[in-house]
């Protein structure tokens, strides 16, 4: 039971994240454009270090909803707190990093966003179906919750990026994308309490409302440059310091009396 629940989660998960990168950011890739925006090579990095990163992060939000489930309104925060955080964090050192700076990095936040929401909508998924009961109205809370964690992880993607001039961009940053993430899971976490109904209802909200922010931030990625080729490697000297060219003392043995 336990390996069909995490195939289910699996699937869903990927399915989700995956697809994402594959349709949205893809719109951004040759042959939609005429020139890619991004380096696709660097984005499935990206995209492959948001699966590992969101390994934990999932483990905290199960946590999260456990601790309300109990009443421990103190312990829900700390996890909500350090899923947030650790999220954030997470994303500034990534885009701090040499390999996935520059102009193309909204896009490899959007990725590496995405993979994380996957993993996180895996563990939704695999406790439901790993769980005694399962019923119509269960699957279809259990899914929307998921979609609306991966809605919610691309669009705290966009939001936590610094205020950029060149991509017309006045606004931003790690804080407001860290405050949108805590209230949109925290709505999911109170749903998952209250019951299927509620649940589904919580998702709902949370699914719509990230993606009109998304879609709102959206616009700004069609400013995005491609990303500048790279320089020349510079020709290798000659081997042990022989040259072709002749030294402008000599002269040619015809020459010679």
């Amino acid at each position: 039971m336990v390996v069909t629940s995490l195939t289910i989660g699996a699937v869903v998960g990927i399915v989700l994240s995956g697809g994402f990168v594959y349709w949205e950011v893809g719109r951004y890739a040759a042959p939609q454009v005429p020139e890619s925006r991004f380096d696709e090579r660097r984005e499935m990095f990206a995209y492959t270090a948001g699966l590992f990163v969101g390994v934990p992060l999932a483990i905290a939000y199960l946590l999260f909803v456990v601790e309300l489930e109990i009443g421990s309104l103190i312990g829900a925060l700390g996890l909500l707190a350090a899923l947030v955080a650790g999220t954030e964090a997470a994303e500034v050192l990534l885009l701090r990093s040499r390999f996935w700076s520059g102009p193309s990095r909204p896009f490899y936040a959007l990725g590496f966003r995405a993979a994380i929401g996957g993993i996180v909508a895996l563990a939704v998924v695999a406790a439901y179906f790993g769980g005694p009961s399962i019923g119509a109205l269960g699957i279809a809370q259990t899914l929307a919750v998921a979609g609306a964690v991966v809605v919610l992880e691309v669009a705290g993607a966009l939001l936590s990026l610094p205020p950029d001039p060149a991509l017309n961009r006045a606004g931003g940053g790690p804080w407001v994308g860290a405050g949108i993430g805590a209230v949109g899971f925290f709505m999911l976490g109170l749903g998952e309490v209250a019951g299927e109904p509620t649940a589904l209802a919580a998702a709902v909200v949370v699914l719509i409302g990230a993606l009109l922010v998304y879609y709102r931030q959206r616009p700004f990625l069609d400013a995005v440059r491609p990303p500048a080729p790279p320089a020349p490697t510079p020709a290798a000297p000659p081997a042990y310091g022989r040259t072709d060219v002749p030294l402008a003392d000599e002269t040619p043995a015809s020459g010679r009396r």
